[in-house]
C-alpha cells in the first residue's frame, strides 16, 4: 500500500515540477520582452537629405523637429580626462551656494568617489541643497559609508530604478546620464563616471581615455530640466524656483541644447537625432565611439555619406576594450562599412571612452550616448549639442591628436582575420540588439 502511494505521488511531484518549470521559463520571457521592448517604435524607414549642416533649416529641424529650442549666448569647455576633468567637477561643486544636482551610471567606491561624497556633505552642510541621482546598477560597487557620509550630512541620495517586485519590467531601462548642474548655472556632461580608471591622464591602461564638458549660458536650464525630471521621475518630489533656474544672462557664442532620451519619453529621439546629423552631412563625420554596434538602417547612414564624398573617420576602442562581447559584436559589422570608405581606427593605450560626434566642423554632440541599440532604446540618455564651428574646430583637432594612438583597420586586415575570430564575432554579431 505504501509503495502505490509513492507510486501515485511521484507523476504528481512531476507534473508540478513541469508546471512550475514552465511558468517560470513563461515569466522569465515575459520580462526579457518587456525589457527589450522598452519604448516607442523603432524608426525603420530611410531618412531623406534635405539640406547640409550648414543651411539654416538645419538647425531649425534640430530645434522643432527634435527639440528642444536651441538657444544661443552659451560658453563650452572641453575637459580632457580625469586630470582636467574631475579638478573643474569638483571646484564647481565647492564652490556651489545654493543648488548641487548631480546624475551619473558608474559611481564606485574608490579614493575619486570618497572625495565627490565628501564635497557634497561638505556643501549640504553649509546650507546648499544637495541632490544626488545614481543608478541602482552602476552604483552596485560604491561603498555604503559613502553614502551614510552623503545622507548624514543632508544630501539627498536616491538610487534610479533599484530592483522591486512593481518595477521588474523596467530592469534593463538604466539612467546611463553623466550630468551634474551647480547653482543652476555651471552645467557638466560627457562620458565620465565616479570611478578610478577615469583618473590620470589616460597615461596607462589604468586610466582610461575620456572627455567631459563644461557649459555655461542658457542652455544650462535645458541641463538641470532634464536632471529635475528624473527626479521627479524617482521622489515625486519637484525642484523649482530660481534656486534651481536663475536669469541666464548670455556669456558665449556657442548656439546650444541638452537633447535628451528615454524609454518613457521618446526613445529612439535621440537615435534619430543622430541619423538626421549625419543624414546632412555634406564634407565630413568625425565620429569617437567607446561602445559602437550600429543597426542596419544606422550603417546604412554611414555608408550613404561615405559614398556621397564625406570622410567619415570612426576611433573605437582596441584591445583594452572593457567589455569584449562588444567590441567582437562591432568588428563583425565593419565589413560594408570599409568596403565603402569609411575609415576606422582602433585607439591602442587605453580603454576609449569617449562619445562625440562632429558633423562638417560645424555640429558637436557630446555626452553618455554610446552608438548602440542600449543606448538608443534603453538607457536615460542626455547630450549636449553644440552649433559653433570655432569650437567644432577645436574637437577636431582632439579628435586627430587620438588618432596619432589609433591604429587604422583597411578591409584587406578585416577580411583577413583568422578564422576563429570570425566565427567568435559572427556569433558576438548575433547579440548585436541586446548589447
Amino acid at each position: 500500500m505504501r509503495t502505490r502511494i509513492i507510486w501515485k505521488e511521484r507523476p504528481l511531484k512531476s507534473k508540478l515540477l513541469i508546471i512550475f518549470v514552465s511558468v517560470a521559463v513563461t515569466l522569465l520571457l515575459v520580462l526579457l520582452g518587456l525589457n527589450l521592448s522598452l519604448g516607442s517604435k523603432k524608426v525603420q524607414e530611410e531618412i531623406p537629405r534635405l539640406y547640409s549642416v550648414a543651411d539654416p533649416q538645419f538647425e531649425r529641424s534640430m530645434g522643432a523637429l527634435m527639440g528642444p529650442a536651441i538657444v544661443g549666448g552659451n560658453r563650452t569647455q572641453a575637459l580632457l580626462n580625469g586630470s582636467e576633468i574631475f579638478p573643474s567637477m569638483l571646484q564647481a561643486i565647492r564652490g556651489a551656494q545654493k543648488t548641487i544636482n548631480f546624475e551619473t551610471y558608474i559611481y564606485w567606491s574608490e579614493a575619486i568617489g570618497k572625495e565627490f561624497a565628501e564635497a557634497f556633505a561638505e556643501r549640504a552642510r553649509a546650507g546648499v541643497k544637495v541632490h544626488v541621482l545614481i543608478d541602482w546598477v552602476g552604483s552596485s560597487k560604491m561603498d555604503q559609508a559613502y553614502l551614510d557620509t552623503m545622507e548624514q550630512a543632508g544630501v539627498e541620495v536616491q538610487k534610479y530604478h533599484p530592483l522591486k517586485w512593481y518595477n521588474v519590467a523596467r530592469i534593463n531601462n538604466r539612467t546611463h546620464r553623466k550630468l551634474l548642474v551647480v547653482d543652476g548655472k555651471i552645467g557638466f556632461t560627457g562620458g565620465v563616471g565616479i570611478a578610478g580608471q577615469w583618473t590620470g591622464n589616460a597615461d596607462s591602461p589604468d586610466h582610461w581615455r575620456d572627455s567631459h564638458y563644461r557649459v555655461e549660458g542658457p542652455v544650462v536650464a535645458q541641463m538641470q530640466a532634464v536632471l529635475i525630471d528624473n527626479w521627479i521621475k524617482t521622489t515625486g518630489k519637484v525642484l523649482d524656483g530660481p534656486d534651481y533656474f536663475p536669469v541666464l544672462k548670455p556669456v558665449g557664442d556657442d548656439h546650444a541644447q541638452v537633447f535628451s532620451s528615454s524609454p518613457q519619453g521618446g526613445s529612439d529621439s535621440m537615435r534619430l537625432m543622430y541619423m538626421l546629423a549625419m543624414t546632412a552631412a555634406e564634407k565630413s563625420l568625425h565620429l569617437s565611439i567607446s561602445y559602437f554596434v550600429p543597426d542596419e538602417l544606422t550603417r546604412q547612414i554611414l555608408i550613404d555619406a561615405a559614398k556621397r564624398g564625406v570622410k567619415v573617420q570612426i576611433i573605437v576602442p582596441g584591445e583594452h576594450m572593457d567589455v569584449d562581447l562588444v567590441r567582437r559584436s562591432s568588428r563583425s559589422m565593419w565589413g560594408d562599412l570599409l568596403q565603402a570608405g569609411v575609415e576606422i581606427y582602433e585607439y591602442e593605450p587605453t580603454m576609449y571612452h569617449c562619445k562625440v560626434m562632429i558633423v562638417d566642423g560645424l555640429m558637436v554632440s557630446v555626452g553618455s550616448t554610446n552608438f548602440d541599440d542600449r543606448s538608443f532604446r534603453m538607457n536615460d540618455e542626455a547630450n549636449l549639442n553644440i552649433y559653433n564651428a570655432a569650437f567644432a574646430e577645436s574637437q577636431i583637432t582632439v579628435f586627430n591628436d587620438d588618432l596619432k594612438h589609433a591604429r587604422r583597420i583597411t578591409y584587406a586586415q578585416w577580411k583577413q582575420r583568422p578564422f576563429s575570430e570570425k566565427m567568435h564575432e559572427h556569433v558576438a554579431g548575433l547579440l548585436g540588439p541586446l548589447l
